[in-house]
């Protein structure tokens, strides 16, 4: 590369406006630049065995390592080797790990470089943020989830509405590109980008102030910064799904968000993004119960050369704010859904056809939806938790009937849902393992008390259990399910029948999960605990208490021949919810790094 070139991608790319932005990298200990190894997109589709290259390590989002040194024998004699304090704020960050090097997105915009094997500091990025950013883009903003790799650059999206490249041995920025003013627009990002076609790929939160032009996915050129495309994530004026609004101005088509990282198909060239409830979520505010409003609580196929929606499939018509933006885990399997255990089925499915599918629990409802990942057709779904939203499924449209019982239709309706906003399932991640071709997914049982206001009795005794959404136009007063002492439960589904292979359940409420080529599922929980289990009985293996709630996403890596586990803890988000069900369990709040492994 020449030093034109170096110093070209060294300038800021603005897109929208001239402005000063302050950074702070604190340089610790740099690896020699000539001893990266740059990543290319066929690393991040195949990653060696012991890399962890992307949010869920692969781009089908199967959160599985084929790691296989810590096994179901063994795995009682993990023992801690380093652990790391990590910044103050929300913690539910996902490490990556690369020839040695963990990189860690913290909250408020901070990203370490970290010596994967003795936890010391190599680098750390810590952003100079406006004074009224938050005040701006919210909180949820603090949460930083994930950071990409690609080339020699960790990219991300930042709290006050950029996207940087820096160098990934020094930490220093290369490329900024401003996303949108957040002066003007602002727009979260509670999650970072995935990396597809050397495309950075990136969603957000879009907060009603920031109108509909926020509720995009962008691509940007992952080594430039350079803007690729952008797409909507609700129906525009005078395009396919514009009268699905009844009318509503565009102005007034808000929230309709894309705050969790896609997947991606590299053979099919499809990005999944799925979507968010819109503002206010009962749609009798919204130009009545019976429009659907495209494209919110959807899963979306993209072009990844052009954003265009190559198809879609709305999950549900949401007036209680359960989105569905999670994980959609990429699989090629058998389709053969077990009717005693399956609820709804497509009447044309050929039971044990081999099929591409899209498959999980993309949304807070628990329920698990497969599809065909090609043409988007519905194949079958399943309820895994206590639910009364939806009343059925036409197995050969895929059309989402919803209870009209809980829908709210004028404002001071009472309606009592299940699951409420915090969800069946909400962001905290599944994992998909080949070894016996099961989902398995953190789930929760709760419901709701639900009104439709804007209002809301302040003089009110707090209550933790109780709140408003001024941007939902809801109130809530939330309880664990009806029939049950238990929050959290850890569900095995086969993802060729739908059956449940196992179920755990405990009182804390449960986090996510990853899964290992030792035949391991390791997860966590609120009240700290975080365990080993076997992925095939359920049974429990090991477990340590970390005092704090097990927020970030856990994955194993190798150095050296040496596997290793690593997990986040902290406090904040959807855990200090489900603590107000459970008040008995009171861990402490600490945000740190645990890295374990077996002893030498």
């Amino acid at each position: 590369m020449t030093r034109r070139r170096q110093n070209l991608l060294r300038t800021i790319v603005i897109t929208s406006a001239v402005v000063c932005v302050t950074t702070s990298t604190e340089n610790v200990y740099m690896q020699e630049p000539d001893s990266f190894v740059p990543v290319t997109d066929a690393m991040l589709e195949n990653p060696a065995d012991e890399d962890w290259l992307t949010w869920r390590r692969t781009t089908d989002s199967w959160g599985y390592s084929p790691l296989d040194q810590i096994d179901r024998q063994n795995v009682g004699d993990l023992r801690l080797v380093w652990t790391r304090g990590l910044a103050t704020g929300r913690q539910e960050g996902t490490p990556l790990v690369y020839d040695g090097v963990l990189y860690m997105p913290q909250s408020n915009d901070v990203i370490e470089a970290i010596d994967a094997v003795t936890g010391d500091l190599k680098w750390s990025y810590r952003r100079d943020l406006p004074e009224d950013v938050y005040d701006m883009v919210g909180g949820n903003a603090r949460t930083n989830r994930n950071v990409a790799i690609y080339d020699r650059l960790i990219v991300n999206t930042t709290d006050d509405d950029f996207a940087i490249g820096l160098d990934a041995t020094t930490g220093e920025i290369v490329w900024e590109t401003q996303i949108f003013d957040y002066q003007v627009n602002p727009a979260g990002h509670s999650a970072g980008p995935i990396i597809a076609d050397g495309k950075m790929i990136s969603g957000r939160s879009c907060r009603p102030q920031g109108g509909p032009e926020t509720c995009v996915i962008i691509a940007h050129d992952a080594r430039t910064g350079q803007e690729v495309w952008r797409r909507s994530t609700v129906a525009l004026p005078g395009e396919p799904g514009d009268e699905t609004w009844g009318g509503v101005p565009y102005e007034r088509r808000i929230h309709v968000g894309s705050w969790m990282p896609a997947s991606y198909d590299p053979e099919l060239r499809l990005i999944y993004q799925g979507t968010s409830v819109t503002s206010p979520a009962p749609k009798f505010m919204l130009g009545g119960v019976d429009n659907t409003h495209l494209y919110h609580n959807s899963t979306l196929a993209l072009d990844v050369d052009t954003g265009e929606i190559r198809w879609y499939y709305q999950h549900l018509n949401d007036h209680w704010d359960l989105d569905h933006p999670f994980e959609r885990i990429l699989v090629d399997t058998a389709v053969a859904p077990d009717p005693s255990e399956v609820s709804w089925i497509n009447p044309r499915l050929q039971p044990g056809e081999v099929r591409k599918v899209v498959t999980g629990i993309p949304g807070k409802t628990g329920v698990v939806y497969t599809l065909d990942r090609e043409t988007g057709e519905f194949l079958w779904a399943t309820p895994t938790v206590t639910q009364n939203v939806i009343s059925g499924i036409d197995g050969a449209t895929g059309a989402v009937s919803v209870n009209s019982e809980v829908v709210f239709t004028q404002p001071g309706q009472q309606v009592f849902t299940c699951p409420t906003w915090n969800g069946g399932k909400d962001w905290e991640a599944g994992a998909y393992s080949p070894l016996t071709n099961t989902m398995y997914m953190p789930l929760r049982n709760t419901c709701a008390r639900m009104m439709a206001t804007t209002e809301f009795d302040r003089t009110r005794a707090n209550d933790p259990n109780e709140s408003r959404a001024d941007i939902y136009a809801i109130a809530y007063r939330h309880q664990i399910a009806p029939g049950t002492d238990n929050v959290g439960t850890v569900r095995a589904i086969s993802a060729e029948t739908g059956q449940t292979e196992w179920l755990y359940e405990q009182r804390a409420a449960t986090m996510s999960l990853v899964t290992t080529g030792g035949g391991l599922l390791f997860g966590g929980d609120v009240n700290g605990r975080f365990r080993a289990f076997d992925q095939e009985t359920g049974e429990v293996l090991w477990e340590i208490n970390l005092g704090s709630p097990v927020s970030g996403f856990p994955i194993s890596f190798g150095v050296d021949g040496r596997q290793y586990v690593a997990v986040g803890t902290g406090a904040g988000g959807t855990a200090s919810h489900f603590m107000g069900l459970t008040p008995e369990l009171r861990p402490s709040s600490g945000n740190n790094l645990f890295v374990f492994a077996l002893p030498d």
